[in-house]
This record gives structure tokens, C-alpha cells and sequence, in this order.
């Protein structure tokens, strides 16, 4: 009755759990979790009174309480994989969790007395036990949530051990813990979950126990332990496979974890003896499992140190091992045990101990295997070598090492040649399919050196492994392989076999004669030396074990020539050595080649690895063997030539300057000899070391040399600094800017830096480097630069000091310092900034990422501010009208940009190899540089820098594609075709020159271009890796690249083949700008000395350029035939391309005279049509549409007043008289019309046309006497006239009444003079002056409508010596339009009556057109054209050349020639002011020579030309021209400009041709003839508008025609230059210059 009472009672509280269990929602428990973690963490922050923690604890008592009966809650109708179910569980388990943690929480936390502590505690344990049992025992064990719970209940037994320790643990915890534990062991699911929480907490309760309860304790471990005593029979297992108890495994790994875990001697020596028991007992029966987890339990103990259980491991493993190496037996658990014991071993004496051990062992491995012929030694050996690899891991090889320890290495590399186990040294390894290299005992197969083992590739990586800590196999004597022979297979095996193998190793280096001559035992000992040093650079390139810090002592090559070090060598031997030492260097050269690509901590590893080679080679340049510091030498260049980045290295540097006075020579005492030897060969290689870093990268290899000199002062190294600087000064380092590149110099870095370090800086300390950047060019050079420096050396003294730097401070100042001197953009400014870069990153090459970052942000500004070379928006070719001026800021900031960019090509050749970041940085700006959109200038002097940054461009690109060899970047595609369109960009504008006053600029522009194009003529043609069809090879297979989709192109036609005909065009046109440039900067001496000159292309070549041209852009192809206009092939193709796409055209003004020419016209083409839409042109090309060649056509007609239209009438006033000759074709009345409104918008413009229209009104007359027919065109010019006059508004009108009456009345003075004596005529003026009355202030000279008049000088008036009537010369005073008016300054005029100043008009038009071109392109040419007006028939106003005389007046008050007055006049010879005199003496001269070549200006006799107070020449009186001369044209001055001897005296003081003076004259020349020339058309159109005015100078021959011959189009600019130059010589000193100034003397009176 009772049993069933029970029973009914069981069966109530299970229904209650169930329906309890069922009623509860998800949501409920959810909460009941919360709550308990919420009490769970307030526990863990307050501490709260003992009843409310008790009320806590029994809540959560109830709960765990409640636990093992849930746990074992089985309903039949309950599904196990019902997921709302499991769900439901799953929430019940987390709240016991939960509640769990907040009663280990309440127990932990609670401060009691010692007797209900130990009642809590033993209370508690009981309950996580119990709900522990009943989780391995429950249905839901496999749910996760169970899981979980069970660790965390494990997790809280293991805390409250911990908790208290100064308490032993209840002895029923240990009685409660063992079956647990048992139990887990038992179960293999349940072991791998919580193996570690049970061993976790079994090491707690031992510990805890240890020293309080040992007995307890001791009784646990021997309990867990006996399981493994337990016995199996597995004899009788022979039908199936043989099984060991899980239990039994599990818990040999259990109690070698504890013992791993407590680490005490005392428990080891408790189990260990238990684990050797069994493992003597195993024999063959035995499962393995069971053998190699007991294997597996003692090597780990062994790894502990404890010495009892470390020597019974090690000597058991070893003996077994052997045991069965003889007997051939299984092996595979023994070399385990020894790779664990060689991983965990820490003591560093056990470790000595166990590296001889395992040594030793290898060695009586392979001489046993050696009996054995039947299998192979790699067998046996071969499972060791991890086990050696990793205790050989930390050997410093480097180190002393004892002989019988070095002897032990020697025989293991015996071995491993032997039985063919290395990896392979061998470039093409040779492939063999036997499975057994050795074909007998002692017999070595070449596959030993070709190895290893394609099955186990584990043993080949140990083998790497082991080469770097193994010491160098140096043998005290050759002989002792003969006289310690240990390998008797060695000594009686075939001879030649191994001397066959030794040469393949060294791979035929060694001639067979003289390996004949090796015994079989050298051949062997030197094979295994080839494997070993070789494999020590394969491995990982040849950093040899020794600790975190690698110097040079760890370089391989410190082995390597230990052997060469070695006394008595045969030369046998000697030479096999070396050719293992090449050999060695070849795979470390690989090794770095092959990480190239690498990023990251890869490329760290590859670059720290070549320093380290290259600084043990600098440091054997000192040994005494002259034979191995000739090799270091060697291969020193050799790494320096393939890997650039090592000339930066900061260690190699150091080595290089510091090592030969600090160690090397100073160890070495009475050998002067040697020590010259050494300092010479390292004054040697220093010197082709710097002077090569220079070539690459010169800002920062003279920062780096800062930096060491720098250091040397600090570290008070005399000898050393002297020794640097006389070395530097023999290089010529930092002597001064000799190239605009390089800005920095040595002693300037040196002197800032030493100033600013020298103070005491703060960041705090305030810098207006902002404000000083906000003034720009106002800035003091000086000022600026001491800013800077000072900054910079803020910055730097902060980031060496404390890390708390204020970061913020740090980052602000630095982009002040990044972005000033760019902000600037100006020369000087650059300079500075170059400057402090420099010293920047080679005081912290740690910044040189976020400098660089800086800078291309600050790079990509100028870009979208459109300043310097992306000033896009400059206009900088004249518009053959005066007035225009270049704009010198522009050119400065494209200076600025070039040092600018000059310091980025240094850091890009710097940084490329080692700093991805850095990379990545250069990408983004060539990405942004060379947007699709055209950002650059055209300006001529930006071409150097422009393709500078082109080639930086392809620099990068090539680099890239060298990184990714084996793969396809299309972003790298994209970036190099966007190179090759912007550089054919630069070609889209006409070619133009521009003279920098900066020495050798022009020359560096050239060389810029040559470079650029010399590395496009050398780049890989990507066409040469495609076959005919368009198939490009990528990893060995063919990718079709014909049906490319370009991102922005769209369909590309064959991308390979479209770049390479974008990059021939490209190489063409650079070598001819390269030409043109480097003309420019040194005029040739022979017009044939180009390699330009020298290209043949075919005609059919030349049409395909054309059309790849204007694919790219139709304007490259439209100049290309400006380039080479000579070139009929182009002509003709551009002209096609034009007119079939000429809709597309219509921005490109320079495409007009391709279709609009006197055929179309003549034709009345259609293409004409687009005229309405085209774009203007120059003022002079629209004149020469105006020509009667264009027949006054409507829409040409139309087109041309449409552009001038577009331009102020104050800017077309230059060529006034070209548009009065034009109404003579004006049978529409368009130029009327325009000229007519233009008159109406300004009244200047109207006042000079009404002037040059009554200059018209002269009559000319045929021979005949009979009046010409031009009187049709008279009276058109006079109703014209009219017209302007009747649409003056009555403020106009009265200006004009005004003007002209004032100008009136001042030339008629000259008529009533005519009829007055000479003596009276000067007193006649001033009467008639004093009539004159000015009216207004708005009156202005006709020939100067800028400067308005203020007065007369009454007594100015001098009257003038001519044929016609009487000349005046009178002097106003006037003062600037738009100037001060209060600034009156003094302006004479001649006024003539009876005088043509038409043709001087004419003259000077060409002298200002000449003048703005020369200004355009910067040439320092001085023209002074001035002023003349016709302002009626016969009469004019000519400008009088201020404070000038006549060369005539000059001789009157001396006898002497120009030589002698010029130093009468600006001092002696040699002197600053004579020098500057002579220098304007001779720009004016060569201005006045291009313009007298086109000119032919006769007549020259001394009274027209003109000297000013600055010795400057100028011509007037341009009475005959072209074709004209006086003496009706006899043509005596046949010299195309005038330089007799006395000007030669000037220009050539040495009188050869041979003088600076001279060289810099026909410079000048050479430069202003083709400037000149590529304005051509231009000003003939100037010229041939007047051919039907009837000035004289068209009245013989035909001057157009031989005014374009002169200009000589058909010669390209080479030969032009010559031309210019055969010119000049010509006209040195010519007799007929000579003998007309002595016939003007005899004649005129005119002094010669």
C-alpha cells in the first residue's frame, strides 16, 4: 500500500509538472529569463541586506529544485521534432540558465560565517550536480538549450571552487564529480561538446583541494585513472575491427589536459607512470587509437619540463623509434609524439637537449636505413623532419655552435641530399614517375636535387624550415670527410653518380674538368651545401632564424661566405662554392621578384628582407678577401639595379655611410694598404649609389643624405661628416638649382633645420601660414620659407615626443603645411614647399602617406580651381592685335606645378615598391588628372610638365600591369587609354614655343618631351601578344577582346589594336614636338642632325595617323596638318575627314580653310552653309576671307562680319586700314554696314576710320598723267564718311568737332612755315601754337587714343629738315586715359604735310604684330612700333621716340664707334650698367632683324636708326619696303638687316662668331623667326589686304609672293633655323652695308 501511495503521489506532481509545463506561455518564460538576469546583474553591482538575498537564493532554489523533474518530463503524445515544442523547451531551459547564475550569483556574493557558508555552498553543489545528471540523462540532452545549460551549470560548480579556495571543496563533491565525469567520458557527443568545461572544472576542484583536502583529491585522480588500467583482450578480436572503450580514451585526453592545466609535478608523477605502464604494454594487438592517444597524453607532459617525465618520454620515443625503423615496423604514431614535444617545449636548456636528441637520432635513423636496401631512407627520416623543423625554430645559426652539434647538422644534410628529400633548386625541376629515388644503397639519383617527394610536400616545407636554423656546414679541413667518414655508403658508392648530381645542382657552372677532380665524398658534402644555402633563400628569402629584430647578421649570405672564409680551399672546391653562392643569389632574387605584387605586411616582409641582404653585402665590402668583396660589390649592384627601392633604405644608407668608420676598418690596426683598398671601394660604391638615387628621385634622396649628416653631427662623428661632405661636394650635391626639378639643396635643408630644432616648440606656438598663403605673390620669399621650416620643425618635435600629442594640432598644421605653398602655386612658394616635403618625409617616412594624401587633395584643387597646368581657360596666342600681353602669373604657377609635380615623380619612384596606400593615392590623381573632359592648359610653357605627368601616368600603369601580370585589370585599360587621349589632347592646340627667362628651361621642356616619348617607344606593344583575329593571351588562354565594352567608348574595334595606333600617332607627334622644342632651346648648327629628320613613313601610314587622329578628336588631325604642312597626304585626308563631318565641326575655327577657299566659292559649295553656325576666328583669318580671292561671297562675307562683330571696335581699330581697302570689294555694302555701326558703338573707332578714309583720298596718277581708275573708290570713301559723321549724336559730333579742328589747326602750322625763311620758321611756330586754344579735356592724340592731351608746350615747336613742306615736331603734355591723371607727362609728335604715311603705317602694323607675338611666347624681343596716322591726303601725325637719337646725331659729338660711346655713355666694359646697355642692345637688334627679313625694310642709313637712353636700337622711316630701294631699286643693301662692324663690336667682342654674346643674338633670332613663322598667315593677310592701296612698296615684283617665300612654309623648324642662322652670318659685317652708310656720308652728310 505504501509502495502505491507513492506511486499515486509520483504520477500527481509529474501531471502537475506537465500541466504546469503546458500552461505556460513562451512569452511568460521569456520573461521569468529577463527577471533573473535583471536580479542577477544587481547583485552583481549593489549589495543588498541578507533577507532580501535570501528570499532571492530561494527563489532560485525553487527553480533548480524544479529542474530534474522537468528534464525527465516524457508525455507520449509529445513529438521530438515538433519545432514549437522544441521552441517551448528550449525557453524553459534558458530560465533554469538564468536562475542557475543568479544562485551562483547570490552564493558568490553573500558574506556569512564559515559554517553556513560550507552549508550554502555543499547545498548548492548538490543542486548544479543534480540538474547536471539530469541533463546527460534527459531526453532534450541534444537540444542546444540543454546543452548550453549543462556547460553553465559545469561553469557554476567551477566558480564556486574558485570562490573558495581558502575553504576545501565537501568530499561529496568529489564522490558526486567522478561519475559525472565518467559519464561525459562515456558518451562521445556529449565529450566533444563539454571536454572543456569538465576538464575546467576538474582542475578547479584539484587546485582548490590541493592543499587542504589531498586525500580527496589524490582519491578522484586515481579514480578517473583506473578506468585506463583496465584491461581489454583485443586478441580475441580478430574477426572485426578492434575497438577501445571510449571512456578509456577520453579520459587518458582528459587527465593529460589536467595535468597540461595545474602544471604540478605531483599530479604529473600521480599519471604519468600509469601512461608509460600501458604504452610498455602495447604490442601489435593493440589498436592504435589506443597507442596513439597515450602517444599523444606523455609528449604533451613531456612538454611541461618536469625532467623525470620529459627524459622517460623522449628516451622511450627514441628507443621505439629505432626499434622499429630496424624492424620495418608501422611508425606513424611516434613522429606525432616528437613534433608535440618539439612545439610545447619551452625550457630553453630541455630544448638544447631535445634538438641533440632528435639530431642524433636522425643520424641512427639514416645509418640504419642504409642497410635496409629494400626501402628507402627518405621513409624513415622523412616523418622527423617537422618534428627537427620546429625545435630547430628558434637556433640562432649564428650563434656559436658546439662541433658535435654542427657534426650532427652536417650528417642530417648528408641524409636529406641522399635520399632526394629537399625541395627542388632547380628552375625547371626535372619530373621522374619512380616512387623510389634511390636506385641502391648509396647510390644519389640527379632527382635528389630536383626532389621532393610529390606525396608529402610536409616534409619539404620542414626541410626549408630546418635551413634556416642550421649553421653553415663549414668543415675545419677538407680532408675530414675523408678522416671522420661516419656515412659508409658514402665512401663506397659511385663516385660519379654523385658528382653528376652536384653539377646538376649547381647547374653546369662548374666545368667538368674540374669536377672530375672531386671525390665522391666532396661531391656529396658540397651537394648538400648547394641544397642547404639555396634552400635558405627559397624558404623565405633568406632570413636566417635569431628573434624578432632582423639586422644584417641574419642575412643567408652570412653562411654562404663563411664557406669562402674557408682556409686552403682547393680551387675545385672554390669554385663550386661560388657557383653555390650565385646560385643562391639568383633564387633570393626570385624569391623578391615573386612578391613584387604582394601589399600589406607582404610587401613589409619582402622589403625588410632586401635591406637586410643589401646591408650585409655593404658590410662584407670591408673583408679582407679581395675574391669576396669583389662578389659583395657584385651582387650588391645587382640587387640595387633590379630592386630601385633598396637606394632609399634607411639601413642600407646607414651601412653605406656610417659602417666603413665605425666597425669596419677600426677592428684592423697597422694595415694601411687595406684600409685605403676598403675606404676607396667604399668612397667607390657610395658615390654610384648616391649619384644614381639622384637620377631617380632627388628630393628625397638629398632629404635622406640630410638626415644622415644630421646624424653623424649629433652622434659627434667627425671623420664620418668630413669624409660625407667632401664626398657630396665631389658630387656636386646641393651646390645650387642647376635644374628646375630640383628646388632643395643639402646645405639649405641642413641650416633650417639646425635653426628650428635649435628652439624650444610647442604646437601651441601660433604660425600665420594661412595669412601668408592669403597674400599670395606679396609674400616675402624669405619670410615664408622661415615660416615653414619652423612649422615643420614643430611638427616633427611633437611627433617624436610623448603619444598624448594633441592629434588635432598635429593635423591641422600639417595641412597647413601640405597646403600653403600649394595654395600659392608661385615659384618661389614651390620651392619652399619642395623644400619642407622633403625634410618632412625623410624625418618621418611614417607620414608619408598622409603627406602624400594632402597633397593630392590639395593637387585636385588646382584642378577644379583651374589654376597652373589646368588653367584650361588661358588664352595665351596672340590675336595678331596689339596690346595683348601674357599673362606671367599663369606661367608661374605652371612652374610652380612643375616643381610640384617634380617632388610627386620623386616620392612615386620611391614608394612604389613597398607602400600600397601610397599607390593608391598616385591612382586617384592620374584618375582625376585625366578626366575625359580636357583640364590642362595649352599654354607652351606647360608642355614639359605636362608630359612629365603623362609619363608619371604610364610609369604607374606599367607598374601595375607588372603587379598583375596573370590578370586582366580593365581599370588599369582604362586609365592607360585615358593617358594616351589626354596626351594626344595636347596636340588638339596649334604648336606654339614660350620662353621662360629661367636657365635652361626651354632645354628641360624638351628633354621632359624626348623622355616621355623615349619611354613610348620603349613600352611592351600590346598588338605584339595578340594573334591576327584580335585574341589576347591571359593566363595561357585565349580571351577575346574583340567585342570589348568600353565603360565611356562604348564597342571598341579590337582595344589592343585601337591603343596601338593611338600610341604610334602619339610616339610621331612627340618626337616632332620633342623636335620643335629642342630647336627652340638650341638652335641646331645643321639643319639634318634630327632623329625626327630621319623617320620614313609612307603616305598610306601618314592617312591612317589622320584618321586615328580625328577619332580622338578632330582637332588633332585638323593641326596635324599645321604640323607638317608640307605633308600632301594629311592635307588631303584632314580636308575629306572635314568636309564629310563637317556638321560636327562647327566649334573648330582651325578647320575653315578646309572648306571655305576660293574653289568652294567659286563653286558655291553647300559647305558653305555652315558658315551661319561655325564658330569666330582671329580678326586676321576673318580679313583674309575679305581678299578679292573670296569674291565678296554673301555667306563668307557674312561669317567674316559676324566675328568682327564679336570683338570691341576698339580691338579691330588696328587694322583700320585693311578694312578701308576692303570696301573696294564691297559691292554688297556689308563692310559699309558694320563699319558704319561699329562707328556708332565708339568714337574712337569712328574718329580713325574718318582719318584713314581722308588719307585714301590721295590721287594717284598712270605714267600717262591721266588720273587713276580708283575714283570710284574715292567717292565711296567719301560717302562713307558722310554717313558716320550724320549718325554722330550731338555729344559724338561735338567731340569730333573738336578733335579735328584741334589736329587741323596743328598741321596746317607746316604750310604757313613753308613760305618763311629757316631762321624765323621756330618763331613761327610758337605764334601760331599760341593761337591754338585747347578745348575740353576729352581731346586725345590720333595716335594714341589712350594718353589725353593737357596742353601744348608752347616752345616745343622745332621745325624739320625734309623734301615735302615743312615737318613740326611739337610736344604735348598727356596723361594716361585710365591712369593718374594727375601724372602729366610729355609726348612729341611730327606733323607732316606733303608726305604718303600710309607705308609707314603699313610697316609698323607688321613691327606690332611682331612685337605681340614675341610677347606671346615670351621672348625678351624689343620692337617699339610707333604711332602714325594719315589723317588726310599727303598729311599725318607720326610718334616721336622717346629719349632717342639718331646714330647720325650720335657721331656728331664723337669720333668713336658704338663700342666707344656705349662706354661713354653706361661705363666701362664688364661693368653692370655697360652689360645691361650692350644686353638691350642686343634684344632690340635681333627684334629689328626678324622684322627687317620679312620687312626688307632699305634705306638704313644711320639718321634712321634710332638709340634710346637704354641702348636700344629702333628703326623709322620705313619709305621703301619689299621690293623697293632707293636709287630706283638698285638693290645695293643686299643684306637681309643691317649689322655692320660697329654693331658686331657689341654683339661679338671675340669678332669669330664663337662669343656668348653672339650665340645668344642669333639665339634670339633663330627663336623670334619662328615664332614669326607660325603666325604666318596671318600677317601676310595683314600685308595682302593693302595690294590695291597703291603704296609703293606693291609697286614692283611681286612682294606677296616673296614675302611668303621668306617665311620659307615648306621648311620645317630645323631648317628654318638654319635658315635664320645662315641669315644672320650673312649679314655679319656685309661690304655693302659698309659702303652705303660711306655713300649716305658722301652724299647726305649723314655720319656713318
Amino acid at each position: 500500500m505504501v509502495y502505491e501511495g507513492s506511486l499515486v503521489c509520483s504520477n500527481t506532481v509529474f501531471r502537475q509538472q506537465v500541466a504546469s509545463f503546458e500552461d505556460e506561455s513562451i512569452e511568460s518564460l521569456e520573461k521569468q529569463e529577463i527577471v533573473f538576469k535583471l536580479i542577477t546583474h544587481v547583485l552583481d553591482k549593489v549589495k543588498v541586506d541578507f533577507k532580501l538575498h535570501d528570499q532571492v537564493s530561494s527563489i532560485a532554489k525553487r527553480q533548480l529544485q524544479s529542474m530534474p523533474g522537468f528534464l525527465k518530463l516524457r508525455r507520449g503524445d509529445w513529438n521530438d521534432q515538433d519545432p514549437a515544442l522544441k521552441t517551448r523547451v528550449s525557453a524553459k531551459l534558458l530560465v533554469y540558465q538564468a536562475a542557475a547564475k543568479t544562485k551562483i550569483k547570490s552564493l558568490v556574493s553573500l558574506e556569512t560565517d564559515e559554517k553556513t557558508s560550507k552549508r550554502l555552498v555543499l547545498e548548492a553543489l548538490t543542486l548544479l550536480l543534480d540538474a547536471a545528471d539530469a541533463c546527460l540523462t534527459s531526453v532534450w540532452r541534444k537540444v542546444k538549450a540543454c546543452k548550453d545549460l549543462f556547460i553553465s551549470l559545469l561553469s557554476g560548480v567551477t566558480k564556486m571552487a574558485a570562490a573558495n579556495r581558502e575553504h576545501p571543496p565537501p568530499r561529496a563533491l568529489f564522490i558526486r564529480l567522478k561519475p559525472l565525469v565518467l559519464a561525459v567520458c562515456a558518451q562521445p557527443d556529449t565529450w566533444v561538446i563539454n571536454k572543456e568545461s569538465i576538464s575546467k572544472v576538474s582542475c578547479e576542484i584539484i587546485e582548490s583541494g590541493w592543499a587542504t583536502d589531498r586525500a580527496s583529491v589524490d582519491t578522484f585522480i586515481v579514480g578517473l585513472a583506473s578506468t585506463i588500467r583496465e584491461r581489454n583482450d583485443y586478441e580475441e578480436q580478430v574477426d572485426r575491427e578492434k575497438q577501445v572503450p571510449v571512456v578509456q580514451l577520453n579520459v587518458i585526453q582528459l587527465l593529460a589536459d589536467i595535468i597540461v592545466a595545474v602544471k604540478m609535478p605531483e599530479v604529473a608523477d600521480m599519471i604519468f607512470p600509469i601512461f608509460i605502464e600501458r604504452l610498455e604494454e602495447c604490442d601489435a594487438s593493440t589498436p592504435s587509437s589506443l597507442r596513439l592517444q597515450l602517444l599523444d597524453a606523455v609528449s604533451r607532459i613531456a612538454t611541461l619540463g618536469f625532467e623525470n617525465s620529459y627524459r622517460e618520454t623522449v628516451v622511450l620515443m627514441t628507443r621505439s623509434y629505432l626499434i622499429k625503423t630496424q624492424a620495418l615496423k608501422d611508425i606513424e604514431a611516434l613522429p606525432g609524439g616528437f613534433l608535440t614535444i618539439a612545439s610545447g617545449l619551452i625550457n630553453t636548456k630541455l630544448r638544447a637537449d631535445y634538438r641533440h636528441r632528435l639530431l642524433s637520432l636522425c643520424s641512427d635513423v639514416g645509418l640504419a636505413s642504409e642497410s635496409k636496401i629494400e626501402r628507402s631512407g627518405a621513409y624513415l627520416l622523412g616523418p622527423l623532419l617537422p618534428a627537427v623543423a620546429e625545435i630547430c625554430s628558434d637556433f640562432d645559426p649564428s650563434s656559436n655552435v658546439e662541433p658535435s652539434l654542427l657534426n650532427l647538422f652536417r650528417n642530417l644534410w648528408f641524409y636529406i641530399a641522399l635520399f632526394g628529400i629537399a625541395p627542388s633548386i632547380l628552375k625547371t625541376p626535372e619530373v621522374t614517375t619512380t616512387s623510389n629515388p634511390v636506385n641502391k644503397a648509396g647510390r644519389i639519383s640527379t632527382f635528389a636535387v630536383g626532389g621532393p617527394y610529390t606525396w608529402n610536400t610536409q616534409w619539404s616545407l620542414a626541410v626549408q624550415r630546418i635551413s634556416q636554423g642550421t649553421p653553415p656546414l663549414v668543415v675545419s679541413s677538407v680532408k675530414w670527410l675523408e678522416y671522420e667518414l661516419e656515412l659508409n655508403a658514402l665512401h663506397n658508392s659511385d663516385s660519379s653518380t654523385q658528382r653528376l648530381a652536384l653539377s646538376t645542382a649547381l647547374g653546369g657552372r662548374v666545368d667538368v674538368s674540374v669536377m672530375n677532380t672531386i671525390s665522391g665524398v666532396k661531391a656529396t658534402y658540397l651537394l648538400a651545401v648547394a641544397l642547404l644555402e639555396v634552400i635558405r633563400f627559397i624558404s623565405n628569402g633568406g632570413i636566417l632564424n635569431g628573434g624578432s629584430r632582423v639586422s644584417a647578421s641574419r642575412s643567408a649570405f652570412s653562411c654562404v661566405f663563411e664557406y669562402l672564409k674557408s682556409p686552403d680551399l682547393t680551387p675545385a672546391v672554390s669554385q663550386c662554392l661560388t657557383a653555390t653562392m650565385h646560385i643562391a643569389f639568383e633564387a633570393a632574387v626570385t624569391w623578391l621578384e615573386d612578391r613584387v605584387p604582394l601589399t600589406g605586411e607582404g610587401s613589409s616582409i619582402r622589403d625588410l628582407t632586401m635591406d637586410t641582404h643589401a646591408c650585409f653585402l655593404i658590410k662584407s665590402m670591408s673583408q679582407r678577401d679581395e675574391h669576396i668583396r669583389d662578389i659583395s660589390v657584385n651582387l650588391l649592384t645587382q640587387i640595387r639595379d633590379k630592386f630601385p627601392q633598396v637606394l632609399w633604405s634607411s639601413s642600407c644608407l646607414d651601412s653605406l655611410l656610417f659602417y666603413v668608420h665605425d666597425n669596419a676598418l677600426s677592428m684592423v690596426i697597422n694595415n694601411p694598404p687595406w684600409t685605403a683598398a676598403v675606404r676607396s671601394l667604399y668612397h667607390k660604391v657610395v658615390r654610384e649609389w648616391i649619384i644614381i638615387s639622384l637620377s631617380y628621385a632627388p628630393c628625397t634622396s638629398q632629404g635622406l643624405l640630410q638626415e644622415k649628416l644630421c646624424k653623424a653631427n649629433i652622434l659627434q662623428r667627425t671623420q664620418t661628416t668630413t669624409d660625407l661632405v667632401s664626398l657630396l661636394t665631389e658630387i656636386k650635391i646641393g651646390t645650387g638649382k642647376n635644374e628646375i626639378w630640383c628646388a632643395a639643396n643639402i646645405p639649405a635643408v641642413m641650416a633650417a633645420a639646425a635653426a628650428a630644432s635649435g628652439e624650444n616648440t610647442k604646437t601651441s606656438e601660433a604660425f600665420n601660414l594661412d595669412v601668408l598663403a592669403e597674400k599670395g605673390g606679396e609674400t616675402d620669399k624669405l619670410q615664408f620659407r622661415e615660416t615653414c621650416s619652423h612649422a615643420t620643425a614643430v611638427l616633427l618635435s611633437n611627433l617624436a615626443g610623448e603619444p598624448k600629442t594633441d592629434t588635432e594640432g598635429v593635423s591641422r598644421l600639417l595641412r597647413l603645411i601640405c597646403w600653403c605653398p600649394a595654395y600659392m602655386l608661385t615659384l618661389d612658394a614651390m620651392e619652399t614647399g619642395v623644400f619642407i616635403w622633403t625634410w618632412l618625409v625623410s624625418a618621418a617616412p611614417q607620414m608619408g602617406s598622409l603627406v602624400l594624401s594632402e597633397l593630392v587633395d590639395a593637387w585636385i584643387w588646382t584642378i577644379d580651381a583651374k589654376r597652373g597646368l589646368f588653367a584650361s581657360g588661358a588664352q595665351v596666342r596672340p590675336q595678331l592685335s596689339p596690346g595683348g600681353s601674357p599673362d606671367s602669373d599663369h606661367v608661374d604657377q605652371i612652374i610652380g606645378h612643375r616643381l610640384w609635380l617634380g617632388f610627386l615623380i620623386d616620392r612615386f619612384e620611391v614608394v612604389r615598391h613597398n607602400s600600397v596606400e601610397q599607390l593608391l593615392l598616385f591612382g586617384r590623381l592620374l584618375q582625376r588628372s585625366t578626366n575625359l573632359e580636357w583640364s590642362f592648359t595649352h599654354h607652351p610653357a606647360a608642355a614639359g610638365t605636362f608630359f612629365s605627368l603623362m609619363l608619371l601616368g604610364l610609369k604607374f600603369c606599367s607598374f601595375q600591369r607588372q603587379c598583375n601580370k596573370h590578370k586582366l585589370n580593365h581599370g588599369q585599360q582604362l586609365l592607360e587609354d585615358r593617358i594616351y587621349r589626354t596626351s594626344l589632347g595636347w596636340f588638339s592646340r596649334q604648336p606654339e614655343w614660350y620662353n621662360v627667362n629661367i636657365p635652361k628651361f626651354c632645354l628641360s621642356e624638351a628633354q621632359s618631351v624626348s623622355i616621355f616619348a623615349q619611354f613610348l617607344s620603349n613600352e611592351r606593344s600590346d598588338c605584339s601578344q595578340s594573334d591576327s583575329k584580335g585574341r589576347a593571351h591571359e593566363n595561357g588562354n585565349l580571351t577575346d577582346v574583340v567585342h570589348q565594352h568600353h565603360p565611356v567608348w562604348g564597342e571598341m574595334d579590337n582595344y589592343a589594336l585601337g591603343k596601338e595606333k593611338r600610341k604610334q600617332l602619339l610616339l610621331i607627334l612627340c618626337q616632332h614636338e620633342t623636335d620643335r622644342l629642342y630647336v627652340w632651346a638650341q638652335p641646331p648648327i645643321s639643319p639634318k642632325d634630327s632623329p625626327y629628320s630621319r623617320l620614313k613613313i609612307s603616305s598610306k601610314k601618314w592617312t591612317e595617323h589622320a584618321k586615328t587622329a580625328f577619332s580622338v578628336d578632330p582637332r588633332i588631325a585638323i593641326l596635324l596638318a599645321s604640323r607638317f604642312p608640307s605633308n600632301i597626304a594629311v592635307k588631303s585626308q584632314v580636308t575629306q575627314l572635314v568636309q564629310t563631318h563637317i556638321v560636327d565641326l562647327r566649334t573648330i575655327s582651325e578647320a575653315l580653310p578646309y572648306f571655305v577657299t576660293p574653289k568652294t566659292v567659286e563653286e558655291n559649295s553647300v559647305l558653305l552653309q555652315q558658315l551661319l553656325h561655325w564658330d569666330a576666328c582671329s580678326i586676321t583669318q576673318a580679313l583674309g576671307f575679305l581678299t578679292p580671292a573670296y569674291k565678296g561671297h554673301p555667306r563668307v562675307m557674312a561669317y567674316v562680319l559676324r566675328v568682327l562683330e564679336s570683338y570691341p571696335p576698339e580691338r579691330v581699330t588696328f587694322f583700320m586700314p585693311q578694312l578701308v581697302q576692303s570696301l573696294r570689294y564691297d559691292k554688297q555694302r556689308l563692310v559699309e554696314g558694320y563699319l558704319l555701326r561699329a562707328a556708332q558703338r565708339s568714337d574712337i573707332f569712328a574718329h580713325i576710320l574718318i582719318w584713314h578714309l581722308k588719307g585714301e583720298s590721295v590721287q594717284e596718277t598712270t605714267k600717262n598723267g591721266v588720273f587713276d581708275k580708283n575714283a570710284a573708290f574715292r567717292a565711296v570713301l567719301l560717302e562713307v564718311r558722310q554717313h558716320i559723321i550724320d549718325g554722330f549724336t550731338p555729344k559724338a559730333l561735338d567731340l569730333f568737332r573738336r578733335e579735328f579742328d584741334f589736329f587741323d589747326k596743328v598741321t596746317s602750322i607746316s604750310g604757313v612755315l613753308f613760305p618763311l625763311p629757316k631762321e624765323q620758321r621756330r618763331g613761327g611756330i610758337r605764334r601760331e601754337l599760341e593761337k591754338i586754344k585747347m578745348q575740353g579735356e576729352d581731346l586725345y592724340l590720333p595716335t594714341a587714343p589712350n594718353k589725353l592731351v593737357r596742353g601744348i608746350q608752347i616752345d616745343s615747336g622745332i621745325p624739320l629738315q625734309s623734301a615735302a613742306k615743312v615737318p613740326i615736331m611739337i610736344t604735348f603734355n598727356v596723361v594716361d586715359r585710365d591712369g593718374d591723371h594727375d601724372d602729366v607727362k610729355p609726348q612729341a609728335c611730327i606733323f607732316k604735310v606733303g608726305d604718303d604715311c600710309r607705308q609707314d603705317v603699313l610697316a609698323l602694323q607688321v613691327i606690332s604684330l611682331l612685337k605681340d607675338i614675341f610677347q606671346a611666347v615670351g621672348l625678351n624681343l624689343y620692337l617699339f612700333p610707333y604711332g602714325v596716322l594719315p589723317t588726310g591726303a599727303g598729311r599725318g601725325i607720326i610718334e616721336v621716340v622717346p629719349n632717342t637719337q639718331s646714330r647720325s646725331q650720335m657721331g656728331e659729338s664723337t669720333d668713336g664707334g658704338l663700342y666707344e660711346i656705349f662706354q661713354q655713355e653706361f661705363g666701362p666694359v664688364g661693368s653692370p650698367s655697360f652689360e645691361t646697355a650692350r644686353d638691350n642692345f642686343l634684344t632690340s637688334s635681333a627684334g629689328y632683324a626678324v622684322a627687317s627679313l620679312l620687312l626688307q625694310p632699305k634705306d638704313r642709313h644711320n639718321g634712321n636708326l634710332l638709340f634710346d637712353n637704354m641702348g636700344r636700337l629702333v628703326h623709322i622711316d620705313f619709305g621703301f619696303i619689299f621690293e623697293t630701294s632707293p636709287g630706283r631699286n638698285m638693290r645695293f643693301e643686299n643684306a637681309h638687316f643691317k649689322l655692320n662692324h660697329e654693331m658686331t663690336q657689341l654683339l661679338d667682342p671675340s669678332g669669330d662668331m664663337k662669343s656668348e654674346t653672339w650665340h645668344q643674338f642669333v639665339s634670339l633670332c633663330v627663336r623670334g623667326y619662328l615664332a614669326a613663322r607660325r603666325n604666318m598667315e596671318g600677317i601676310i593677310s595683314t600685308v595682302e589686304m593693302m595690294k590695291e592701296s597703291g603704296l609703293p612698296c606693291f609697286s614692283r615684283g611681286d612682294p606677296i609672293r616673296k614675302l611668303r617665300k621668306r617665311f620659307h612654309p615648306e621648311m620645317n623648324e630645323r631648317e628654318a633655323a638654319h635658315f635664320m642662322i645662315r641669315v644672320c652670318t650673312d649679314a655679319y659685317n656685309k661690304w655693302t652695308t659698309y659702303w652705303y652708310d660711306l655713300i649716305q656720308y658722301l652724299q647726305q652728310g649723314i655720319e656713318k
